[in-house]
Parts: C-alpha cells; sequence; structure tokens
C-alpha cells in the first residue's frame, strides 16, 4: 500500500489528469460547412476548462484525402484547410494553454496516404524511399502472401507503376510505412519533435504495436471458412516494437523530461506485453489503449454483437488492474471515435434510464485506478444514432464490411443491425450544443445527420440540469482532483461472480473507498462488506433505495462512492 505521506507532485502529472478527445470533424463548425474545424473548437474550449478536464487529445487534423476521416495523412506537417491553417492551430494551442490545459497530437505512422510525397515517391523502384514501405513481388500472378486488411479485402494492393504490391493493413489508401528503415524511422522523429517545438504536449500513437512486422512477411493461418490468413502473429507487437519505442524515447520524448503525456493504441495487447511497453524503467511509453473490454460483446467479430456478461467485464478490467498494479499505468474509457456509444451499449439509452445509466458507468469507470479518457458527448449522455439502411452510414469500415457480407450471400437484413449496434458513425455524428435545428453544431449541412435525440440531450440542457450527466462528470473529475486515493489508491475487486452489481475497494494510506454501480434496471440488494455500515456517500448518482444493516440496496442503474477514513 502506498503511504499517504507520498509527494504527489513526484508523481507523474497525468497521473491525476483527464482527457478529452475531441473528433474535430464532429465537434464545432464555425464556417457553416458542416464540418467542424479548429476555430469553432477554440470557440468552445471553455465547455472543457468548465467540465475540469486537463489534456484535449485532438484527433488528426492534418492534410488528408480523407478516405479514413484524416487516418490517412498526406503531410504531417500541416493542417488540412477543412479544419483551418497552422495560425488557427496556433491559435488553439494558446488558448487551451491559457486555460491551464494541455494538448496531445494524434501520430499515425504506422500508415501515410498513398498520396504522401514519400510514397509517391517509392512507387519508382530506384527511388531511396522505395524501401520506406512493404513493397513485394507478385506471388503466382497475385498477393505475396494471404493476410487480410482490417477493412476487409486482401491486405495487398497492386501497383501499376511497376507491377508489384505494398502492403496496407487498413484500406489500400493507407499504404503501411517499413520501420525497418532507420531513415524512415529519423524522418518520424524529427516531424515528432517539431511538433513539440511548436508547443504541443504529447502523443497518442494510432496502432502503434503494429509498426514492427517480421521482415519475412509469412502466411498467416486460415481459420475457419474465410479467404485470408490470420497475419496477426506476424505484425502485433512484431519483432522490434520495443527497440523502435525505445529509440523514439530516447530520440524524442527524453528531450523534454515531465512535460509529456504519451499513450500508444495496442489492438491485441496483452496485460504481459503492457507492463513492458509502460514500465517507466524501460522509457517506452507511458500508458497503453488495449482492446480486451470493447471486444467482450463480440460474437464472430466485431459486427456480431452479443450481450454483455457482467463478470466477463470484471475479470477483464479486474486482470489489467492487477497486471499493473506494481508497473505502468492503465488508460481507462468506455468510448473514442471507433466504439459505439457505451451509454447505449453497456446501459440504457431510454429516456428512463439513460441519465442513470451513463453516469453509473461513468462513476465504475473513472474509480478505477488509471488515467481516464472522455470522448467527446459522452459527458451528455449521448447515444447511438438512428442508422437505418446502409446509405445512413459514412465509414469505410462499415461499408467495406456490407459489401462484403452483400458479396458472400448475405441478406441486408442480416447485416445491418450488427453495423447499427457497433458502427464507428455512432461515434461520430456532431456535438450536441443545443436544441437548434443543427444542434448548434453547424449553421449549413452537418457532414454526418444530427442524432435527432438532440432536442432533449444536449450541453445547454445538462449545463441548466444539476442532476445531468455532464456535472456528474464534473463531480467525478473533482474527485480525482482533490481525493488520492482515486488516483493512487490499491484496488481490490468484490463480487466477482455477481453479474448485477460491479463492486471494489481503494485503499491509500488512511482511506479507504467503496464503489458500487448496479449494470441492470432492477433494484438490487446485496451483502455490504464489514466496517461499511453508515459510511459517507461522496459521490452518487441519485437518491438511493433504503439500506438494511449490512446490505447495500442500489436502485436500477444506480452508483455509490463510500468513504472511510482510519
Amino acid at each position: 500500500m502506498v503511504a499517504d505521506t507520498e509527494v504527489r507532485g513526484e508523481q507523474p502529472w497525468w497521473k491525476t489528469a483527464v482527457v478529452y478527445q475531441v473528433y474535430p470533424r464532429s465537434f464545432a463548425d464555425s464556417d457553416g460547412d458542416g464540418i467542424g474545424d479548429l476555430a469553432g473548437l477554440t470557440g468552445r474550449l471553455d465547455h472543457l476548462a468548465e467540465l475540469g478536464v486537463d489534456v484535449l487529445w485532438l484527433s488528426p487534423v492534418y492534410p488528408s484525402p480523407q478516405h479514413d476521416n484524416g487516418y490517412d495523412i498526406s503531410d504531417y506537417q500541416d493542417i488540412d484547410p477543412v479544419f483551418g491553417d497552422l495560425a488557427a492551430f496556433d491559435r488553439l494551442l494558446a488558448a487551451v494553454h491559457e486555460r491551464g490545459m494541455k494538448l496531445v497530437m494524434d501520430l499515425v505512422v504506422n500508415h501515410t496516404s498513398d498520396e504522401h510525397p514519400w510514397f509517391q515517391d517509392s512507387r519508382d523502384p530506384e527511388s531511396p524511399k522505395r524501401d520506406w514501405y512493404w513493397w513485394r513481388p507478385p506471388r503466382d500472378g497475385a498477393e505475396p502472401n494471404n493476410w487480410g486488411s482490417f477493412f476487409s479485402g486482401p491486405a495487398w494492393a497492386r501497383d501499376d507503376l511497376s507491377d508489384t504490391y505494398y502492403l496496407h493493413l487498413f484500406s489500400p489508401q493507407q499504404p503501411d510505412l517499413n520501420w525497418e528503415n532507420p531513415d524512415l524511422r529519423q524522418a518520424v522523429y524529427a516531424m515528432m519533435r517539431w511538433w513539440l517545438e511548436r508547443g504541443v504536449d504529447g502523443f497518442r500513437m494510432d496502432v502503434v504495436n503494429l509498426i514492427s512486422k517480421d521482415p519475412e512477411l509469412p502466411d498467416g493461418v486460415l481459420h475457419g471458412d474465410g479467404p485470408f490468413g490470420d497475419g496477426s502473429p506476424h505484425y502485433v507487437c512484431g519483432p522490434r516494437i520495443h527497440d523502435y519505442l525505445q529509440e523514439m524515447h530516447r530520440e524524442v520524448i527524453a528531450r523534454y523530461p515531465g512535460r509529456l503525456l504519451t499513450v500508444g493504441e495496442m489492438p491485441g495487447v496483452s496485460v504481459e506485453e503492457a507492463r513492458l511497453f509502460t514500465d517507466p524503467r524501460r522509457a517506452e511509453l507511458d500508458m497503453v489503449f488495449q482492446f480486451e473490454h470493447v471486444g467482450l460483446d463480440h460474437g464472430d467479430g466485431k459486427f456480431d454483437p452479443r450481450p454483455l456478461r457482467l463478470t466477463d467485464l470484471k475479470a477483464s478490467l479486474g486482470r489489467w488492474q492487477t497486471g499493473l498494479a506494481d508497473v505502468g499505468w492503465n488508460s481507462l474509457y468506455w468510448n473514442n471515435h471507433d466504439q459505439p456509444r457505451v451509454v447505449s451499449r453497456f446501459g440504457d439509452d431510454g429516456p428512463r434510464h439513460r441519465t442513470r445509466s451513463a453516469t453509473m458507468l461513468a462513476t465504475v469507470l473513472h474509480l478505477h485506478r488509471g488515467t481516464p479518457y472522455i470522448y467527446q458527448g459522452e459527458e451528455l449522455g449521448m447515444a447511438n444514432a438512428p442508422l437505418r439502411t446502409i446509405e445512413d452510414f459514412r465509414d469505410i469500415e462499415s461499408l467495406n464490411h456490407y459489401a462484403q457480407a452483400l458479396g458472400a450471400g448475405a441478406k441486408p437484413e442480416d447485416i445491418l443491425p450488427g453495423l447499427q449496434a457497433m458502427g464507428r458513425d455512432n461515434a461520430r455524428t456532431p456535438m450536441q450544443w443545443d436544441a437548434s435545428p443543427q444542434a448548434g453544431f453547424t449553421t449549413g449541412t452537418p457532414w454526418l445527420p444530427v442524432n435527432p435525440d438532440h432536442t432533449e440531450v444536449n450541453a445547454t440542457a445538462a449545463r441548466a440540469d444539476p442532476d445531468s450527466v455532464y456535472h456528474h462528470y464534473r463531480r467525478l473529475i473533482a474527485l480525482r482532483h482533490s481525493e488520492p486515493a482515486v488516483v493512487h489508491g490499491d484496488f481490490t475487486m468484490l463480487l466477482p461472480d455477481d453479474e448485477r452489481i460491479y463492486a471494489f475497494t481503494r485503499s491509500f494510506g488512511h482511506t479507504k473507498l467503496l464503489v458500487a454501480g448496479n449494470f441492470t434496471g432492477e433494484t438490487v440488494a446485496v451483502d455490504l462488506p464489514d466496517g461499511w455500515e453508515g459510511a459517507e456517500v461522496v459521490l452518487g448518482n441519485g437518491p438511493s433505495a433504503p439500506a438494511a444493516p449490512g446490505r447495500l440496496v442500489l436502485a436500477p442503474w444506480e452508483a455509490r462512492v463510500h468513504r472511510q477514513t482510519r
């Protein structure tokens, strides 16, 4: 157990921080073109400051053909005109810093756009940059190996210029960079330093554990009846991933001691691997985004949703809490630009229980040990969008999956439910600022339709209601900033086999917190741990049901945080 006398100032600043992710295309539009921009975001920064968050994570705003909404970058050192320009970025950064917050950029260096000058140069077999990407000759007149893309289809595309193939783990417009090439790595590090010298405060690194591939690029094992092999053993946490991240730390991060936050998005990462990535003695990353808990409701793939078993969630999050307890640090999230809205996914987004379930989910998550990440609109209880037909979708992942499934003989009515539940467009509908026709997001036609529920669920209404989701998030953030046990406390899971109540304790010195959340629409009573009778309730999300001696009674979707000191 960590002592109360520990000097909090000696701990990294990001342990007490809360991060807020902005998806700029959907946050705030200043010029009426229907697409959010940097000026719009700058004009809404007080919303973040009043919420109490410490860090703004900005999803990509670089020049891009927008095949994958900005995650296909054609110039790493500029701003796409749809969002503004470098002067607008500098104004945003200054305004963020004026409010005492920090700004973290999205770093996408597993791949570029196929329109990036690096890739265009590499298409020439004689170019010095040829080896900056993964080029291979055909095998028997077809793809060099049997890997499949995350966005459906093969992971290889043929280039007519040299009659060879290039690797793309995502879309054909997103060719993978070859990190085996030292010149490529130095170019990436120079770019990172350029942004840090401009004043940014760190990086969220997109799929960074995919940057190291087995140079032999062997075939993957075939599973089931699918046409593609599983290449992941050859590129997920590949053979030189730790070498690359340690080199990046030496070349870039170590030059700014104590200032930066670095978090790596790592699909498929295990607890054991995360311990290595986040061990401060190894000098790689501060924390990782793992995907285990957001895959628990997947059946045969992402678009085959199944009900969440609460015991599975406890086992997963509890394993990560225990696994990183003595080294490294957890990131905590329910939502981001790639996940459906959590109140629709794990809660109840109907009018009766939306607020209560959204605040319960927030309470349970934020009281774990780690740094919480809030995705725009989460603090309002924003829900999944009413996506009724395939014409309502915009995201490349959903559209490609639909086309592939249709081509394999599936019927639209069998494909759509999975897309409606899990599609990334759910997270990308415009931010709901008020009840006006376009939710205060734009004066024009939004690039993606506003959720019709914005007339009831919006920031203006939330700010006026002291019992809103927004104000509950403010209280959660304030508790993290004021109670050391939330940040530093040990974690102990309670009731691991209960399918209704998620409960745990956090202990720090003379303070102990009991956290409990009801994941059902029914009142539930469970045995209260010894010593908690009459303990102070420091945070809750509504009137509690009557409690019997020795019993913890939680109303539908209720959450409570009790505190005792000795």
